[in-house]
């Protein structure tokens, strides 16, 4: 008796399918071929809105880099030695009373600028005016009895030459002369000190320049080279810079100027930042001898300063120009770069590329150096952006704007195709 065949409900589930593994292996097989199709596709659609584009990708599908750019000129480069250096006045004096005595009045103004031989200070002199006056009555006493002596020995004499006295008086009466003429000399001196004291009492400005504060007010007894000076009078036109340079600089400073001391070079002194010039002068001489703990030599340059701009003890920034090289390739410092190869810099072509090219570095300065060879006038270098340039990259000048091949591989295409920034026709 066979068994009875089960109906299907509405809702019964209908059995499993199986399928057959080969069946499965070939769908993969078809999806990973059409996926490396469309790869290739895109890979080739990316390559050809790359080229022609200023802003597309360079070789291998790098996005291009944007750069700033200079051109090479032709001009002439100054040599240029910079050092820190120090305002030193020519001359600072301490003004300071020669004689004691009362400081009566104060003529000067603190900060006020003098000329050499004005009066500063006045003490009393009536002491040294009665000194004086003292010293010329002697003078005036020990004179007369010397007129006294001489008259005498000339009458001796005439008595001697008669035979009528004996030699020993007319001896006796030519060294009573010679002593009085060596009071009146000693009188004469005692009234030269007493009118140098009188003078004394009046204190002129040793210098011209700039009177500093008031240590001694009028009223008070001061006595003679006291350790406190009245005032300090500071000469400040002209005025100097004192500065060191490294020993290997000596030979072109001393080149130049008179007796090897590199005298009349121009020399700069611009504010403690290096950006604003105060004064411009000229090298005096340098040292004579080397620092050896520092293994640099003093130099000293000389500047006008009628305005005021350089105060003393002040530091400066130094600039010495020390020769001009003209008819100089020039570049930015920022152009040149170091490989292993030497020195180098990104020559920007036509093409909007970047090549690489070795050049010879000459002398310069904080901004510019020289280019002795390997580059020539009128080409343009890359200045900024140029670390991860290779040979041949494509490269974005100020001022354009990258395609989107270049900004966006990978991504989806615009629809329409044409237009600014988008991807090159046949993509």
């Amino acid at each position: 008796m066979s068994e009875p065949i089960p109906q299907r409900g509405p809702y019964s589930p209908r059995p499993p399918v199986r399928r057959s593994k080969g069946r499965t292996a070939i769908s993969i097989a078809v999806v990973v071929a059409v996926a490396v199709l469309l790869a290739i596709l895109l890979g080739r659609c990316a390559s050809k809105g790359a080229k022609g584009a200023p802003g597309g990708a360079g070789p291998g599908g790098r996005p291009a880099i944007t750069v700033a750019t200079a051109k090479a000129s032709l001009g002439d480069l100054p040599i240029r030695l910079e050092a820190l250096g120090t305002v030193t006045p020519e001359a600072t004096v301490n003004v300071t009373a020669r004689v004691a005595g009362m400081l009566l009045q104060v003529n000067f103004r603190e900060g006020q600028r003098v000329t050499k031989g004005q009066l500063l200070a006045q003490i009393d002199p009536r002491p040294f005016q009665a000194a004086l006056n003292q010293a010329r009555g002697q003078l005036l006493r020990d004179q007369a009895a010397l007129q006294d002596a001489r008259l005498d020995l000339s009458r001796y004499r005439t008595l001697l030459a008669e035979d009528s006295i004996a030699r020993q008086q007319v001896d006796t009466q030519a060294a009573l002369v010679k002593q009085d003429e060596a009071v009146v000399v000693s009188d004469q001196a005692n009234v030269t000190t007493g009118e140098l004291n009188l003078s004394f009492t009046k204190i002129p400005a040793p210098v011209a320049g700039r009177v500093g504060l008031r240590q001694v007010d009028p009223g008070n007894q001061i006595t003679a080279n006291a350790a406190t000076p009245i005032t300090v009078v500071t000469e400040i036109d002209p005025i100097d810079v004192v500065f060191s340079l490294p020993e290997e600089a000596i030979p072109a400073v001393t080149s130049h100027g008179g007796g090897g001391t590199g005298g009349g070079l121009s020399v700069t002194a611009y504010d403690r930042s290096g950006g604003t010039a105060l004064a411009t002068g000229a090298l005096s001489t340098i040292d004579n001898q080397i620092d050896t703990t520092t293994g640099t030599v003093k130099a000293k340059a000389r500047f006008a300063n009628g305005g005021g701009a350089l105060f003393p003890n002040q530091f400066v920034n130094v600039s010495l120009l020390v020769d001009t090289l003209t008819g100089q390739v020039i570049v930015p410092t920022t152009a040149v770069r170091h490989g292993p190869q030497g020195d180098f810099v990104w020559v920007l072509q036509p093409d909007h590329t970047a090549k690489s090219r070795l050049v010879r570095v000459g002398p310069g300065t904080g901004e510019t150096v020289s280019i002795v060879s390997g580059l020539k006038a009128a080409e343009t270098v890359i200045t900024e952006g140029g670390d991860r340039l290779r040979d041949g990259g494509k490269v974005i000048l100020p001022g354009e704007r990258p395609s989107f091949a270049g900004a966006r591989r990978g991504g989806h295409r615009r629809r329409g195709g044409g237009g600014a920034g988008g991807v090159a026709p046949g993509g």
